[in-house]
């Protein structure tokens, strides 16, 4: 049950008191539950995002003064939130809807700002994240992709070299330092934007067989809130760097 993940480890779906999956006859996990509140999460972040997209303009086409307050602040407290949901896996039916609207704020933020810089990027971008989600998961359901061993240990291990790249970038910023190319909007740039874009849309496969797997071991019902939250955390990384490749296509023009 290994995910690429950060908020879905291999003991995920375990009970830490006996190491083996708690079964609820009752009250067990299931993906059409799952698939629910995935929605629900969806929905509050649009909400939550379409207000802060409201918010960033002052006037059309200009950006508000205080936007970037949405923008770091839900950034902040998206992650705040997310560590608590990991680490107090029976809270999520509470912080996962509170991660979803606050994640919204940033959201809707971010994309104003991309959207202010080249517009119509937004909408190509969201138009790109759902229609990878729906493609991969349709591939998924027909046996097309599966989820082997070593499948589960290649997007494992590129997802892990890709947050130390990112640490890194993050880590020498506060001395001046940027990483040359990988960020800029040449062939080598836009080439690993396409990569990253690639392993975030595998953590989705992973995602699906993760949350499947806990369904049919009967995790608790809870966990159905946890495993909608790890697929919003997957389908914001995916966003995110659909804008960050578009901006650098269009910003070659």
């Amino acid at each position: 049950m290994r995910s690429g993940n950060p908020v879905l480890s291999d003991s995920t779906f375990l009970d830490l008191g006996s190491g083996t999956v708690v079964s609820r006859d009752a009250g067990a996990m299931t993906i059409n539950g799952t698939v629910n509140k995935t929605a629900f999460l969806l929905l509050l972040t649009v909400l939550t995002a379409a207000f802060a997209w409201s918010q960033a303009f002052a006037a059309p086409g200009e950006l508000a003064p205080g936007f970037s307050v949405y923008m770091w602040g839900g950034a902040i407290g998206g992650f705040v939130l997310a560590l608590v949901t990991v680490f107090k896996k029976e809270w999520a039916p509470v912080t996962a809807p509170l991660y979803a609207l606050v994640e919204g704020f940033f959201l809707g933020a971010i994309s104003a700002l991309y959207n202010h810089l080249y517009e119509g990027i937004v909408l190509q971008a969201v138009m790109l994240t759902f229609g990878t989600l729906f493609a991969l998961l349709f591939a998924y359901r027909s046996g097309w992709i599966r989820a082997t061993e070593n499948f589960k240990l290649g997007v494992v291990a590129a997802t892990g070299g890709i947050a130390l790249v990112y640490l890194a970038t993050i880590v020498l910023g506060f001395f001046g330092i940027n990483i040359p190319m990988i960020h800029d909007n040449g062939i080598v740039g836009i080439g690993f934007s396409l990569f990253v874009i690639v392993i975030a849309a595998l953590n989705l496969v992973l995602d699906f067989d993760f949350i499947e797997a806990g369904a049919e071991q009967g995790a608790p019902k809870y966990m159905e809130w946890y495993g909608a939250f790890g697929l919003m955390v997957t389908l914001v990384w995916l966003y995110i760097e659909f804008l960050r490749l578009l901006a650098k296509l269009q910003s070659r023009d």
